[in-house]
């Protein structure tokens, strides 16, 4: 079992929850609750692991507030 970090927003248009999982080429879905979002996650992660083992890109390290 592996696990993945994803990034998570809210579209202000549609008001739906958005994710991706940083540095995962084609490792992103949207869904109208965070259950199914992380669900939809889940499913997307899989099926792209499916295809072999993925080259991750960049890794996610956290965040930071800056203050202007």
């Amino acid at each position: 079992m592996r696990a993945f970090t994803a990034v998570v927003e809210r579209c202000p248009n549609t008001g739906l929850f958005v994710g991706y999982v940083p540095g995962f080429p084609g490792a992103h879905t949207q869904g109208e609750s965070l259950d199914e979002l992380r669900e939809n996650l889940r499913q997307v992660v899989a099926m792209l692991l499916e295809d072999g083992e993925p080259e991750i890109e960049a890794e996610f390290v956290g965040t930071q507030t800056v203050t202007v």
